[in-house]
């Protein structure tokens, strides 16, 4: 089960660094992360999401595949059998794709939007979807940045443990 963590920064380029920097150490196997999105409130009240993977094509991609299956499988069945498959197939791949393309995947989109909209104008929270980790190479990493946690899926103690870690207090 992954676990949810939301931090603020004062300003959109902070969060974007932590970001990088947690992308990096996802590359050096430190952290799998399933979703990482900043969210910035702008000096016009407006709550911005800048997803970090597309995953929305991600959902095309499997849709298609599956549809594309599913339609070739019916087509095989109820039409001619090569005309079918090809039809079936093709009709399926698009009915999958489009299906696939507005699925939302990762962190909830309405629900980053609910807690940016009582950010300070002009600051921004990185959002993360953590699959796993090494706790201590990522806290390490990205305790330089600071931040606020403002919400988090993970038990009190955990989160309290987080706070000081990254205000660069010693945990207890």
């Amino acid at each position: 089960m992954s676990d949810l963590i939301a931090i603020v920064y004062p300003d959109e380029g902070t969060a974007n660094q932590v970001r990088a920097t947690l992308s990096r150490l996802q590359t050096e196997h430190v952290i799998e992360l399933e979703d990482a999105v900043v969210v910035t409130k702008g000096q016009d009240g407006k709550v911005h999401l800048d997803q970090s993977l597309p995953l929305t094509s991600a959902g095309a991609a499997s849709g298609a595949v599956t549809g594309g299956l599913w339609g070739a499988l019916i087509g095989l069945l109820f039409l001619a059998p090569l005309l079918g498959f090809v039809l079936g197939g093709a009709f399926g791949a698009l009915g999958g794709a489009l299906g696939g393309k507005m699925s939302d995947f990762g962190i909830n989109d309405d629900f980053m939007k609910q807690v940016g909209a009582k950010f300070t104008p002009g600051s921004s929270a990185l959002f993360i979807l953590v699959r796993k980790m090494t706790p201590d190479r990522v806290l390490e990493e990205i305790k330089q940045f600071g931040g606020t946690v403002v919400q988090t899926s993970l038990s009190r103690e955990q989160e309290e443990d987080l706070q000081k870690a990254i205000s660069g207090q010693r945990a207890q």
